[in-house]
């Protein structure tokens, strides 16, 4: 056996063990001296959110990215493969107060040297009335100092899982160089009339205090109840209005109905009296309107909901908006309230919560008698944003937005093609993101009133009485970018300048993290930066993602891949399916089921842990069971299997002077292996990597189990017979040889040790094998009749109740002539196998093995 072997090889420890190695010498570099577009294989990896800790779900989709890499590599190809961090954005902020203990206050100084109350701890509970106000910068600041913290801990556990990405191309969507790609794409989407600055109805959280674009709510079954209330028509006839949010009463401005409603077609065109406040509004039809709901009319106020914004805008009807930024009703009650006492009784929720506003309002419709009957409790969805924990509301702010296709039809219908020039894998999540552009209802919404992003290359002038003069924005040149608006001058202007009339005030919005998470391909390839680079990758060649952030992270790539450079981002997109707990339920951090990989990673190895995630398709949601992790255990007894197998071949000498594999069983087994080669191929070409494992595998255990039994006592015998030996030394050699590059994107780190000991240089820049061109299909079949009468061997002993090693005088083989003379050719492999004198052969329809007679206890 050579000294490089091991004398009992072991998964524990290969992680840190070839880490190390493929680090020192620069595996997984990317090449880019000379690099074509053609010689590259280019994947555009999600940046996970530097916020925290990664989960059980990052090892799954990550592992699927990792074993598609290393195919391409060991074609041939030069694999651009960096890693990203998404470290801006609210769960960076929130996750710094919370750590730290402190909040951010714009209007408090700097402090240079400011250390926080704590560090360490979750506090999660704590509110921001507990947590020490800080300036921007110093809050900025801290929000640097941890995700550089969280993102060495995610290298470290990706290095650990074997991803075998070239960590010199790391980037940070918070970094300069993403600070100009961000903020450059900007201004060329303002330049060619992309992005614009509107006053409009805006989605809005009340807890953090920004606004919220489309793909970031979340519908959540609440409770609520459904207020009969009595509006006054003309004639003095009640009409009788169901809503569950009663305390938008003094911003009601129409009342709606469907127009094919014979119920109400009478009052189209019509007024009635608001109760309470006395307010006359319209009555309109409008298709929107639900006959079928609550009494068939709606009262339309701005803004309960999206849809109250739709009917606004459809109808044209005036804003009497009465929620402020921070949920609670405006001091001013609108100009339509002009009696003394809809004034009093709107003073009576001036400053309330919405949920005191509706208590308030309850009462005050009580009394005046135009509350009828109980409220009726139901359960509804209301909208939230998707980190958030309370109901949004909607508000009127000056907010940026980005053309999406919903106003746009020929942008849209450019996005819809992009989206079937893409390769879906699997193709039935393109539909997801055709019924996403399909369903925009507006454009994006990308100012975010937080204080950790890329800010907004703007600034405004402010006339001679210090207003600002928002229709007339100062947008950065290029050739300054990257610019901070909140401390740098605007061009043409001095710092002096700042806040006084006639001079500019300062963007203080930042842009929405998916902003600058859409430019990912930009970011990692060099766009406008390194062109020579951005030529060699782009467009790329695989997007893998989550299938709930099709909406948002995919949707919006291409839409800014369409708007700067006219085409599609990438060729093919692999789309990840769920982790799901033991009772099928998503595992999120909101639900509480959410599994940290560093644990299981310790416990069974990474090649286990990529062993289940790669026996799972993709857009397949995978269970996971923390207690009982089934598949992770049988990946775990594969990579053992693996180096125990190896080990054991390459104990076997061939004799000298022979180099051909010549015996029929060795030869069919060579030839069923160059089917497994064509077959893991394939699939990998065309991005199922579960059905290349499953295919490597199910050969590989027949391999051990029936191959190798059938063929050890050739390979162990004495000179007397070297070609015979010689056939089975070589056949079991190349088949070791070729298993180990099938399995490598796989299972890497068991892969890696054994190739070590045989090769120089690494089993991952190997290449991929390929069929042989003097396969035969001569002796096709006969690997598996033989494994069949092996099996039928050790039944008839097991039968017997005597042991596998039993000596038998004679037994007898039953078949088809067919079986019987395909057989024959592997005979000596089968008697010496099974310890059997003599085998008798018999006509039969199926294959069996009887009539065994014991040779005499010795």
């Amino acid at each position: 056996m050579p000294a490089t072997v091991p004398e009992k090889p072991a998964l524990e420890g290969l992680e840190s063990k070839w880490d190390g190695v493929w680090s020192s010498q620069g595996t997984y570099l990317f090449d880019r001296e000379g690099a074509t577009r053609d010689c590259v294989y280019s994947i555009d990896t999600p940046p996970p959110t530097a916020s925290g800790s990664l989960h059980i779900g990052h090892v799954f989709s990550f592992t699927h990215t990792d074993i598609v890499a290393r195919f391409h590599r060991m074609r041939g190809k030069r694999v651009f493969y960096p890693m990203g961090w998404d470290d801006n954005g609210l769960p960076t902020e929130r996750r710094v107060q919370n750590y730290y203990g402190v909040r951010c206050d714009p209007s408090l100084p700097y402090e240079p040297d400011f250390v926080p109350p704590f560090e360490g701890g979750d506090n999660k509970s704590s509110k921001a009335a507990d947590q020490k106000p800080i300036s921007r910068r110093n809050f900025i600041e801290l929000c640097e100092r941890l995700t550089v913290e969280d993102e060495k801990q995610f290298e470290a556990l990706f290095r650990e899982l074997g991803l075998s990405v070239d960590w010199s191309q790391t980037y940070r969507t918070i970094g300069d160089d993403s600070l100009r790609t961000s903020q450059l794409a900007f201004v060329r989407n303002v330049a060619r009339g992309e992005a614009y600055q509107a006053m409009a109805p805006t989605l809005w959280d009340v807890t953090f205090r920004t606004a919220v674009a489309q793909a970031e709510l979340e519908d959540k079954e609440q409770p609520g109840a459904y207020h009969r209330l009595e509006f006054h028509r003309a004639d003095g006839e009640p009409l009788y209005i169901e809503t569950t949010r009663p305390e938008l009463l003094p911003a009601c401005v129409a009342v709606v109905a469907h127009p094919d409603d014979e119920r109400y077609q009478p009052l189209f065109g019509t007024t009635v009296t608001t109760p309470v406040f006395g307010v006359e509004v319209p009555v309109v039809a409008h298709h929107l309107a639900q006959a079928d709901k609550g009494s068939g009319i709606a009262m339309i106020c701005t803004f309960g909901d999206i849809t109250d914004v739709t009917w606004w805008r459809d109808l044209d009807l005036p804003n009497r908006a009465i929620i402020g930024f921070d949920g609670r009703i405006v001091s001013e009650p609108p100009a339509a309230i002009d009696t003394e006492a809809g004034r009093e009784a709107y003073a009576q929720l001036a400053g309330k919560t919405v949920f005191s506003a509706k208590q308030a309002i309850v009462e005050l419709l009580k009394e005046s008698g135009e509350l009828i009957g109980d409220p009726k409790p139901i359960t509804h969805p209301v909208k939230f944003f998707e980190k958030g924990d309370r109901p949004l509301e909607i508000v009127s702010t000056r907010q940026w937005y980005i053309t999406n296709g919903a106003r746009d039809e020929a942008l849209r219908a450019k996005l819809v093609e992009l989206g079937r020039e893409l390769d879906w894998h699997p193709d039935f999540m393109r539909v997801r993101y055709e019924n996403w552009v399909g369903g925009l209802t507006g454009d994006w919404l990308v100012s975010r009133q937080r204080f950790f992003g890329v800010p907004l290359p703007v600034w405004y002038p402010l006339d001679a009485d210090g207003n600002p003069v928002f229709d007339e924005p100062i947008i950065a040149p290029e050739d300054i970018l990257p610019v901070d608006p909140s401390s740098d001058p605007a061009p043409g202007y001095d710092e002096s300048q700042r806040g006084v009339p006639g001079g500019f005030q300062g963007e203080v919005d930042v842009m929405d993290t998916w902003a600058t998470s859409s430019l990912t391909p930009q970011l990692a390839g060099g766009w406008e930066r390194d062109p020579e680079l951005f030529q060699a990758v782009f467009p790329f060649d695989l997007r893998p993602q989550g299938q709930d952030i099709i909406r948002t992270w995919l949707f919006s790539t291409v839409l800014r891949a369409a708007l700067e450079e006219g085409g599609k981002p990438w060729t093919n997109t692999a789309i990840s399916g769920f982790i799901v707990d033991p009772d099928r339920k998503k595992m999120s951090k909101s639900k509480g089921n959410v599994v940290t990989p560093a644990d299981i990673l310790a416990a069974h190895g990474s090649d286990a842990v990529r062993y289940w995630s790669a026996s799972s398709r993709l857009g397949t949601d995978a269970a996971f069971d923390e207690r009982n992790p089934t598949q992770i255990k049988i990946g775990r007894r594969l990579a053992i299997k693996i180096l125990n197998a190896a080990k054991f071949v390459y104990g076997f000498e061939a004799p000298e002077g022979f180099d051909r594999v010549t015996e029929p069983i060795d030869l069919s087994m060579l030839a069923e292996l160059d089917r497994v080669v064509r077959v893991a191929t394939e699939a990998l070409e065309s991005y199922d990597h579960a059905r290349a494992l499953e295919t490597v595998e199910t050969f590989f255990w027949t391999f051990c189990d029936d191959y190798l039994e059938l063929v050890k006592e050739r390979a162990y015998s004495a000179e007397s017979a070297p070609e015979g030996k010689a056939s089975a030394v070589l056949a079991l050699r190349e088949a070791i040889d070729v298993l180990l590059r099938l399995f490598a994107p796989v299972l890497p780190f068991a892969t890696e040790e054994v190739w070590s000991w045989t090769h120089d240089g690494s089993v991952h820049t190997a290449s991929w094998p390929v069929p042989s061109e003097s396969a035969s299909d001569a002796h096709a079949g006969l690997l598996e009749l033989a494994g069949r009468a092996l099996t039928g061997i050790r039944g008839a002993k097991t039968a017997a109740k005597v042991s596998q090693k039993a000596p038998v005088l004679s037994a007898v083989l039953t078949g088809s002539e067919a079986d019987l003379a395909a057989l024959r050719l592997v005979e000596a492999d089968l008697k010496s196998v099974g310890r059997i004198a003599t085998l008798d052969y018999r006509s039969g329809e199926e294959l069996s093995v009887g009539d065994i007679v014991l040779a005499p206890a010795q």
